[in-house]
């Protein structure tokens, strides 16, 4: 008995000391031991994404591929020249990555005789743009780096691009990743929150993740770029007030939308009516004056003062919104990152290495 009290000891103290190197930045991560909940386990939400290990470096790529940063940009950069609507496509399959299993280019996997991805789910297919600019990124990283870059990381990278490249704030992308060697069909279909959730299936559904409500309002604020089909917002289009819907403050608004999606469900409206190309805070001005497209949109203005307060705030202040928004995209890119032993660099983003 007294030397199991003297190993559970020594570990506190080794654990200490560990901290109190990282803290100096001689140490980036904690050890495994330190951070599980004393069954060999790491932690998890129940919702298949394991608490984050701090594994995860800024500049990991420094010494074995330092081009790294430099090949997604001009990819990132040659693709939104040529479509600028990439930009909020390439935003959105990392959420859509980050919320199924975590941040480990699961959503990039294609169906196999051997594995079911996620490209079919319902917020995924027919939905889902951009796999091409990652090929096209991957094959140039391969050639200058052979299986270094991970198809996860470039997927944040991508992301920081993207926002940057539309006139929105920048940010240190922490790296690291590792490709996962599955997905999860069930779970893209359940754990991605829809265009017309209400705002409290929104908050759960973040909250399931780890993400906060303050989370959730910054990061709903990605659809100031971008575009959804009318099929999306058909919550909006009925100009009534049924349960669970956000109120109708705009009828002019919602008048235009439905002389819009008179084209057909397939049509596109921009997520931003003010400034649809540009990354800035009109997404919630819009909000306040009931011009928000997505049911899920306009939810974030119902009767929750503390979400209300945020949406006031950040319509206010960019600064503000750039700040927070930069905050819960470090804070998503964090959810789900396997140890160090776990996973793999993917040769082909699209499917696992053999």
């Amino acid at each position: 008995m007294k030397k199991k009290n003297m190993a559970v000891v020594l570990l506190a103290y080794v654990c200490l000391l560990i901290i109190s190197l990282a803290a100096a930045n001689v140490q980036n991560g904690l050890t495994t031991e330190c951070l599980n909940d004393g069954d060999g386990n790491g932690n998890s939400n129940g919702n298949g994404v394991t608490s984050p290990i701090p594994t995860l470096q800024l500049k990991f790529y420094q010494n074995s591929c330092p081009q790294a940063e430099d090949i997604v940009f001009a990819g990132v950069q040659q693709a939104i020249s040529g479509d600028p609507r990439m930009a909020a496509s390439l935003l959105r399959l990392h959420f859509h990555d980050c919320f199924v299993l975590g941040c480990d280019a699961s959503v990039l996997l294609d169906d196999t005789s051997n594995l079911i991805g996620e490209k079919t789910a319902g917020p995924n297919q027919n939905s889902l743009r951009g796999f091409d600019v990652i090929d096209s990124i991957k094959s140039e990283l391969e050639l200058t780096c052979p299986q270094t870059v991970s198809c996860a990381d470039i997927l944040a990278i991508a992301a920081r691009d993207s926002v940057l490249l539309s006139g929105g704030p920048t940010w240190e992308v922490e790296m690291g990743r590792k490709d996962s060697r599955t997905a999860s069909l069930n779970g893209a279909n359940n754990n991605i929150p829809g265009p017309n959730s209400t705002l409290t299936i929104l908050i759960s559904k973040f909250n399931n993740i780890g993400l906060s409500s303050k989370d959730m309002v910054a990061l709903s604020g990605a659809h100031t770029i971008g575009k959804a089909r009318c099929a999306t917002f058909t919550g909006r289009l009925s100009g009534s007030n049924n349960a669970g819907e956000p109120p109708i403050t705009n009828t002019e608004f919602i008048q235009s939308l439905q002389q819009l999606c008179t084209s057909g469900s397939s049509t596109l409206a921009t997520l931003d009516l003010t400034t649809p190309a540009t990354f800035d805070n009109n997404y919630y001005s819009n909000i306040l004056s009931g011009q928000g497209l997505l049911p899920s949109d306009q939810a974030l203005l119902t009767d929750n003062a503390d979400i209300s307060l945020l949406v006031e705030a950040y319509a206010m202040d960019p600064f503000a919104f750039f700040e927070d928004f930069t905050k819960a995209m470090v804070n998503m890119g964090r959810l789900g990152i396997a140890g160090e032993n776990s996973g793999e660099v993917r040769k082909n983003c699209r499917f696992v290495n053999q």
